[in-house]
């Protein structure tokens, strides 16, 4: 082991902090792409005996017999390989259609947890296309809100806008109007509040901060 590989482990943290993955959840399966790619971000000197060798323990229920069999078939892999055939076989046609359905279907309501519903949609983007863009995932965020939200948020974001904006602003509008506090909730804005040009100034929750970092 060189140098460079000892003081990039004790960089690492501990295999128990690892993501575990069974293949049975919505997103569960690039919990661990996810989790090594931000690894190779901070320490880019890992070993890939280091990833590979903590797969043993990341896989779970089906998943961990897929794991296995793959295994005794196919011998030791790098990382690489491992992550396409991970890739290949649970982020299929199939479980990209039910991502797009569960995104047309979750539609916000200014009852359902604000930054919750940001993250499982944006997520979703990510099984959608991957490759796209801010602006188009800023674009069909605006089309899941009800009633007049759309336009309400429409009116204090710019055409460069992103989630992040939205998420800030929706929270703005909720905290402004009062939306979700009484029994017949609001999902109508007046035209006087959309055009009032109140100022945003509360920032996202902690974990959706993250999430627009990577």
């Amino acid at each position: 082991m060189s140098y460079s590989e000892k003081e990039a482990l004790k960089q690492l943290p501990a295999a128990s902090s690892s993501p575990k993955f069974s293949g049975s959840g919505e997103f569960d399966h690039m919990e661990p792409i996810d989790y090594i790619y931000a690894l190779f971000i901070d320490v880019p000197s890992i070993p890939d005996y280091w990833i590979t060798a903590r797969l043993n323990t990341a896989f779970k229920g089906h998943a961990s017999i897929w794991y296995t069999e793959m295994k005794e078939i196919h011998g030791r892999r790098k990382w690489p390989w491992w992550k396409s055939q991970i890739i290949q076989k649970y982020r299929n046609g199939t479980w990209t259609w039910q991502k797009n359905m569960s995104f047309e279907n979750d539609k916000y309501y200014v009852d359902k947890d604000l930054y919750e519903w940001c993250l499982r949609q944006s997520k979703r983007f990510g099984a959608i296309d991957p490759q796209m863009n801010i602006q188009m995932r800023s674009h069909k965020l605006l089309t899941q809100l009800q009633g007049e939200l759309e336009h309400a948020v429409k009116c204090r974001c710019n055409q460069n806008c992103t989630l992040d904006d939205i998420a800030n602003t929706l929270q703005d509008l909720r905290k402004r109007i009062n939306m979700g506090n009484s029994p017949h909730i609001r999902a109508v804005v007046s035209k006087r509040e959309i055009l009032s040009g109140y100022s945003l100034k509360t920032n996202p929750k902690k974990e959706w901060q993250k999430l627009q970092r990577r």
